[in-house]
């Protein structure tokens, strides 16, 4: 017998109308129709409007706004001509020191709910430039047959689809204003519908982009990338694979980007593709900040866990004793050593482990450390907080870029671990979007 496949039930195309009662933690307005919660894109607290849904499920339902019938006093209008269709910004109609105050907010309620952790002093926010900050991004690339074009940016809010924009005023300016150029540039190219993605890597004074490619580009394209290059100052690389398969076009040399921290004679050399922070002048304060609050001397241990190539274990070192650098990606790890030679800092081992598994038995792990630091991704730390109870330092700070599993990770530092949480708070790493960069400094 034929099986019937279900159907989903057509949305409802009446605007309905509610107030905004709070935020979801990704910026989106959240009101309750008929005990279902909907949470509706550019909507702000306390806001009055009708809504239409664009998504139903079981538990929630999601809308965007038809009308606004009454405005928050954060409500501002957002400067670019492609918020709402492109996906990368959320917060661009919310005014800037608001955005920093909601997100103060999330990270105290997700300590409070998640971690059961009360916050007992919220930091003063570190905040820098609202445009123009993003160094690092993957942009999507796609040859639009019936418009004959090439996109180039971000996909759409909630749809697989990249957007048809041709600036990002949130990137750095010297790719930002040039989208268009390099749509043109790709669509000249024989392989223009053989390239998806483009990988945005700026330096402080170095531009890199590595270009996908799925099957190679002719001398012709080549030339073409070459020149396009030399005139928007710029290193276009091809890449064919893996992030190790990045290399630059032919005949032209390798580019190896740089970022300084100048407050401590430091300069990072990284590859394209290599994690590095996308705010140069957060990250800056952000180190400040760590290397204030450790307050370390040449007596001090300190074990920097999600080291990177050494963004804040390098800064350490020029004050601690010893600092030992623990990284999951061993590329990573070869680069921080690289780094600590090419500054000159010799007081740091770095060690490739993954912090997920159990490294109790890893020569590094049966040391002691009186201070440890530890910036993890946005799964947290929660496995290798157990080994603290060896380790027993003094002092723990911990910069997060997701609040809800920084928050988890509180709860098990002080409800399970006996740390006690001085005081966190947020830095404005990522003006416009939903995302929150914080931090937190625990104590024995």
């Amino acid at each position: 017998m034929a099986r019937t496949r279900s159907r989903r039930k057509p949305l409802p195309d009446t605007p309905v109308k509610v107030t905004i009662e709070s935020l979801a933690h990704d910026g989106r307005g959240v009101a309750h129709v008929d005990g279902k919660v909907i949470f509706i894109d550019e909507a702000l607290p306390g806001e009055e409007v009708e809504f239409i849904y664009t998504e139903s499920r079981k538990d929630y339902a999601e809308g965007k706004v038809a009308t606004l019938l009454s405005h928050s006093p954060i409500r501002v209008d957002a400067p670019c001509a492609h918020f709402g269709v492109c996906g990368g910004c959320s917060f661009q109609h919310v005014e800037s020191s608001a955005q920093i105050h909601i997100k103060e907010d999330l990270l105290v309620e997700q300590f409070k709910r998640i971690g059961k952790v009360e916050i007992p002093e919220i930091w003063e926010p570190l905040k820098g430039p609202h445009w123009g900050y993003r160094r690092k991004a993957r942009m999507g690339v796609k040859y639009v047959a019936k418009k004959d074009r090439v996109l180039v940016g971000f996909r759409e809010r909630r749809h697989p689809y990249l957007a048809e924009i041709d600036s990002c005023i949130v990137m750095h300016p010297i790719v930002g204003t040039q989208l268009l150029a390099l749509g043109e540039l790709i669509g000249g190219l024989t392989i223009r519908d053989k390239i998806p993605q483009i990988e945005v890597a700026i330096g402080d004074s170095q531009c890199v982009l590595s270009i996908r490619v799925l099957e190679p580009p002719t001398a012709e394209d080549q030339a073409r990338m070459r020149a396009f290059g030399h005139e928007h100052n710029m290193s276009l690389c091809l890449q064919s694979k893996g992030p190790d398969t990045i290399v630059p076009l032919a005949g032209e040399p390798e580019i190896i980007p740089t970022y300084a921290l100048p407050d401590h004679g430091i300069e990072f050399k990284f590859r394209p593709a290599m994690f590095t922070q996308v705010n140069y002048e957060i990250n800056r304060l952000m180190i400040n900040r760590v290397l204030e609050t450790l307050a370390l001397n040449e007596n001090d241990t300190v074990l920097d866990l999600f080291c990177g190539l050494g963004n804040f274990t390098l800064p350490m070192a020029k004050k601690a004793g010893l600092v030992v650098g623990i990284e999951g990606d061993q590329p990573l790890v070869n680069h921080a050593k690289e780094n600590a030679r090419h500054n000159g800092i010799d007081n740091v081992e770095f060690y490739a482990a993954d912090l997920s598994k159990d490294i109790s038995d890893q020569p590094w792990a049966m040391r002691k450390y009186n201070k440890i630091m530890l910036d993890p991704s946005r799964a947290g730390a929660s496995e290798v907080l157990h080994h603290f109870k060896k380790w027993q330092p003094e002092q723990i700070v911990y910069v997060s870029c997701n609040p809800s599993t920084l928050a988890r990770d509180a709860g098990i530092l002080v409800n399970e671990l006996g740390y006690k949480l001085v005081k966190a708070g947020v830095m404005d790493m990522f003006p416009q979007t939903g995302h929150v960069e914080s931090i937190a400094l625990f104590t024995r």
